[in-house]
């Protein structure tokens, strides 16, 4: 015998009593994680910069357990300062904190604006170190040895590899994105001490607004670029979001883990036409 007590599924992946906040909740891969969450027990706050569109996902998501809405745009530090303050009004600690919200831009190298570099970073780099720094007494109030606080910070596989499906160049956001991967295992080094662990998901194409088009003009690629032939589940984001936020992923911590079927490591790159 191991001395373990409970290796049951409830006991290893359940969130009851957990709070989690997930930026970019409305839609996406925030929100198949949101539901995922809700559905293990947790009471999640999702945000987003449209504030009809965030209220009203988190009406939506109700239906699977305690869902609230936080509208604020991240991108500044001001949209940032005013979801912290609502978060600490209504919560004594943070159990779990997901950064979701991102951005995209893809162009031709020769007028390819340096601007979409700056905004890109900002919200995508930027806000995920700066809103992680400003949650971190939150997130240490819920934090202990044997039951770490979680971050988990939302990456992509453009981030391990050069895309191709896309048919454009998408250089600002495959720099952030592999700046997410490294920040995460920075601040996993930070936080780790503080009974904080910190990893990054790296989704490939999952159905979402960033993604329609691609999906519209391409979908026989996505799926010949995957090695399973397909493109990516709600369930199988919100899978990995429970495992890191359970029980079972308190010892994870620092890594990168790629949801992509394959993708990042497909040599073949096949595009068709």
């Amino acid at each position: 015998m191991n001395g373990v007590s409970n290796l049951g599924i409830n006991a290893l992946f359940s969130l009851n009593g957990k709070v989690a906040l997930i930026t970019g909740g409305s839609r996406g891969i925030g929100r198949m994680m949101a539901q995922g969450l809700l559905q293990a027990g947790a009471r999640v706050y999702i945000s987003a910069r449209n504030e009809q569109a965030c209220r009203v996902a988190a009406e939506e998501l109700s239906e699977f357990g305690e869902c609230f809405a936080i509208p604020a745009d991240i991108a500044s530090a001001e949209g940032r300062g005013h979801l912290c303050r609502a978060l600490q009004a209504r919560e004594s600690q943070l159990d779990i904190l997901i950064n979701n919200a991102g951005t995209a831009w893809g162009g031709d190298f020769e007028t390819y604006p340096e601007s979409a570099f700056e905004k890109l970073m900002n919200l995508n780099v930027t806000a995920v170190f700066a809103l992680t720094r400003d949650l971190t007494p939150l997130l240490i109030a819920a934090a202990s040895q044997a039951d770490p606080a979680r971050v988990i910070n939302i990456g992509s596989i453009d981030g391990l590899h050069i895309p191709t499906v896309h048919r454009a160049g998408t250089y600002a956001y495959t720099a952030s994105k592999a700046a997410v991967h490294h920040l995460t295992r920075h601040l996993a080094v930070e936080l780790g001490p503080k009974f904080i662990t910190v990893n990054a998901v790296a989704p490939g194409f999952f159905p979402s607004k960033m993604t329609d088009h691609v999906f519209g003009e391409f979908a026989d690629d996505v799926a010949a670029n995957s090695l399973l032939k397909r493109a990516g589940q709600a369930e199988e984001m919100a899978g990995i979001a429970i495992y890191l936020s359970s029980r079972a992923g308190a010892y994870t911590h620092g890594a990168v883990i790629p949801v992509d079927g394959g993708t990042s490591i497909n040599s073949q790159h096949v595009i068709s036409g």
